[in-house]
């Protein structure tokens, strides 16, 4: 009687507390959205304007939107490498400068590699292998430091991204390396384009440069959802990141798991920077990563551990900044505001999961 009782009971109560982290997350991104939409007026900008070129950008043609799926999936690959080595208590900022190495081994074989003459497929995969490899060496470095002499890999992994960033700098500068020859003193500190059996194909026959990048995303997304939630590999990064003298006495490999975590982290952003050089960019320069490793990270830290909370917000955030961007264009919309708009929808979101966290504590 009593277990008949209490059957129906669960899954309303669960589904009721879906229903009010779905309604929470939407009254705090619309209530940061309004503060923002106030700003905006008070500097002058007419508020249709300002919509409209939001809109324009984000949702206005179809190469619009697949530049902001495009975006998303950057973001995306940096927040699923960043909720991974969060299952080890482990945190990843390093993914701006996983994507500058990524770019970096992506042009690097692409252009000075005869991989374009391989066979269709095998032409785009072995850059971006190379950009995941050099990705995952970038990250497995902080995992390294950590378990050899204690380094907190938020330092390490901070300090790496400036170290990546000067070196794609550098490559773009030296003829020696990467930078297109200088036939004239106009000539851009940048490399040459890369051949076009290098690039992702396209996926769809749409007026823009939607490309197969966001299919491997979601492919990764199912991927580690399943292998953190479902799998022993999750449940050992948890038990390495709660307890590291509870884990070796379980048999866990701390230490390898450490620098796993870190280094499939790393990986990702390495495939971040191939998505980027591969299937939107196509050279690579001075400013290539373009704050993306950072704003993946904010990615990861909303999406509270799920692949799937990582793809929405990813698709959310690369919509909201390609609106930004024609907002400051078109409609003349400071850049500062436009940030200040996104830092509001940062903190409206994560403090909406500290309430909620807090009012399930309480029941």
């Amino acid at each position: 009687m009593s277990a008949n009782a209490i059957s129906p009971a669960g899954p309303s109560m669960w589904q009721s507390l879906i229903r009010n982290e779905i309604a929470v997350a939407f009254a705090a991104v619309l209530g940061a959205l309004i503060v923002g939409l106030l700003l905006i007026v008070m500097i002058g900008v007419p508020l249709s304007d300002a919509i409209g070129a939001f809109l324009d950008g984000a949702v206005g043609s179809g190469y619009a939107i697949a530049a902001s799926i495009n975006r998303a999936a950057v973001f995306a690959a940096v927040g699923l490498g960043f909720i991974f080595a969060n299952q080890a208590n482990l945190t990843n900022v390093g993914g701006e400068g996983q994507i500058a190495m990524g770019g970096i081994a992506a042009a690097a074989v692409a252009l000075k590699t005869p991989v374009a003459d391989l066979p269709v497929g095998l032409a785009f995969m072995v850059p971006m292998l190379a950009a995941v490899i050099a990705g995952a060496v970038w990250g497995g470095i902080c995992g390294v430091l950590k378990v050899k002499v204690g380094t907190n890999e938020v330092i390490s992994s901070l300090l790496l991204t400036f170290i990546g960033i000067w070196l794609l700098y550098w490559s773009v500068q030296s003829t020696d390396l990467l930078r297109q020859p200088m036939t004239n003193t106009a000539t851009l500190p940048e490399t040459l384009e890369i051949p076009d059996a290098t690039k992702l194909p396209a996926l769809l026959d749409v007026a823009g440069p939607l490309n197969i990048g966001l299919v491997f995303v979601v492919f990764l997304a199912v991927i580690i959802q399943l292998a953190l939630h479902q799998g022993v590999l999750g449940l050992r990064l948890r038990a390495a990141g709660l307890n590291e003298l509870a884990s070796r006495r379980a048999g866990i490999p701390y230490d390898r798991y450490v620098v796993l975590a870190m280094a499939v982290a790393g990986g990702f952003g390495g495939f971040a920077g191939a998505i980027m050089l591969q299937g939107d960019q196509y050279v690579l320069k001075d400013g290539f990563t373009s704050g993306y490793g950072f704003d993946g990270l904010v990615v990861g830290l909303l999406a509270r551990g799920s692949s799937i909370g990582v793809v929405l917000g990813a698709l959310f955030f690369g919509f909201l900044r390609s609106g930004g961007i024609n907002m400051e264009m078109t409609a003349q919309v400071p850049s500062a505001v436009v940030v200040i708009i996104q830092g509001l929808v940062i903190i409206a979101i994560a403090a909406s999961g500290y309430w909620l966290s807090r009012n399930e504590g309480k029941r």
